[in-house]
Parts: structure tokens; C-alpha cells; sequence
């Protein structure tokens, strides 16, 4: 059993792109479903499709690939707030992936959304993680 299931989320991903896969299935909560609705509008993967199914629910994601060199679009997946250690930050304080290159995930009381939405409706929150 593991005990930090956004962990076990971004390390299927990552898993899967590593390897080639063209779809992966994860487990699906609420949290896992916002995160994946922000990598599919900032343009990280191709598609998803939430399943329910008689227990929890399968999110199945479609991975985006660059055509020509064959390389996953997501570069990392970096977990930053962890169970042992929660990592917060207020709205001016928010981080900034790769100069702005990338994206940092944050769980907000107006919901799930990046650190550059988050600015924009002056709230902080918990960082979940770093896309690039």
C-alpha cells in the first residue's frame, strides 16, 4: 500500500513516457483528476478519459510525444510537497519553473490550478509539484 498517492501518480507518468507507452491507467480521485485537466490545458499530454468503473475510477491518459526526435513532452515530474513535509507558499512567494518554462501545480482554497493562475487570483497554497 503507498501512502502518498499524488507521488504514485506522477511516477506513472513518468514511468510510462520513459518507457514509450502511448497511454497510462491510473487510479482516480479528485485531486488526480484536476491535475490531470492542467497538463492536458497546458498542453503536457495528448488526451485522458475518466472511467468509472464499480470501486474508485481509472483515469486513462494519452502521452504526448515531440513527432520528430520522439522524446516525451514532459521533461520531469517533480514532486515538491511531501507527506513528511509539506512545502507552502503565499501568493507572493509562488515559484517559477525554468524562468517561466514550466509549471508549478498548487492546491488553492479556489481549487487546484499553477502558481501563474494562482498570482493572478492572489492566493497561495500547497506546492504539489513542478512540470517541465
Amino acid at each position: 500500500m503507498f501512502t502518498d498517492p499524488i507521488s504514485d501518480y506522477l511516477t506513472r507518468i513518468r514511468n510510462a513516457s520513459r518507457a514509450g507507452h502511448r497511454v497510462v491507467e491510473i487510479p482516480a480521485s479528485n485531486l488526480k483528476k484536476e491535475i490531470t485537466k492542467i497538463l492536458f490545458d497546458q498542453g503536457y499530454i495528448l488526451s485522458y478519459k475518466f472511467e468509472d468503473d464499480s470501486t474508485q475510477g481509472i483515469i486513462k491518459i494519452a502521452l504526448k510525444y515531440d513527432k520528430f526526435t520522439k522524446e516525451p513532452v514532459i521533461r520531469k515530474l517533480q514532486r515538491v510537497s511531501k507527506p513528511g513535509l509539506r512545502k507552502y507558499a503565499n501568493s507572493k512567494e509562488l515559484p517559477r519553473v525554468l524562468n517561466g518554462l514550466g509549471i508549478a501545480i498548487v492546491s488553492t482554497s479556489h481549487g487546484v490550478m499553477t502558481s501563474k493562475q494562482a498570482k493572478l487570483e492572489n492566493a497561495g497554497g500547497e506546492v504539489l509539484c513542478y512540470v517541465y
